[in-house]
């Protein structure tokens, strides 16, 4: 379980495709790598990962073909950027909202416009995301807790502040770039309960 507050962007070192069809990705961290356990979760660009192996400049995960097939992480490549989460401790303060690192699908960035002090981001999704784009809602965009504004049917946007923007992979984005997307939570169980039927009380 994480919050969407990013811990530090850290630089993919190497992805390593194997004849099975699945991957393992290597991730230098911009955090002390020794304080990583092995089996503990990390969320990387908002895909819960299990770490691996630990070395000294970062941790290795093993990607299956599901993960694969479903976010961003198959596309990156040695150099790119990624936001980090390491996940949550019981007593953490809940600074976002409570993100699962299970992503429901890709997005794409459609502008990037100065907003005042901060930027303006325009995403577009497939339809099967467009039930859970709520004005004021949530969502996480490759792991980093935002709120939705101005939504459409196939778009939405982002209203992003100077120090999201400097401490997460955002400052990298350009139009025609994809991210993970995130439903929230309660947005899921709620579209469940209606397509389900089920009743209040």
């Amino acid at each position: 379980m994480f919050s969407g507050i990013i811990e530090s962007t850290g630089h993919v070192r190497s992805l390593e495709r194997r004849p099975g069809g699945d991957a393992v990705l290597a991730v230098d961290v911009g955090f002390d790598p020794g304080t990583l356990v092995a089996g503990e979760s990390i969320a990387t660009n908002g895909v819960c990962l299990t770490v691996r192996t630990i070395g000294i400049r970062g941790f290795a995960a093993d990607l299956s073909g599901e993960t694969l097939a479903r976010t961003t992480l198959g596309g990156l490549a040695a150099g790119d950027v990624v936001n980090l989460e390491r996940s949550l401790r019981v007593g953490d303060r809940i600074s976002g909202h409570f993100v699962f690192g299970h992503v429901d699908g890709e997005g794409v960035v459609e502008s990037i416009r100065r907003d005042g002090e901060g930027w303006r981001f325009t995403f577009g999704f497939a339809p099967g995301f467009a039930p859970f784009v709520v004005d004021k809602g949530s969502v996480a965009v490759d792991g980093i807790s935002l709120t939705l504004c101005d939504c459409t049917e196939r778009t939405f946007d982002i209203a992003v502040i100077p120090h999201t923007f400097e401490a997460t992979n955002l400052r990298r984005r350009k139009v025609g770039d994809r991210v993970n997307l995130e439903a929230d939570m309660l947005a899921r169980y709620v579209r469940r309960a209606i397509a389900c039927g089920v009743e209040p009380g």
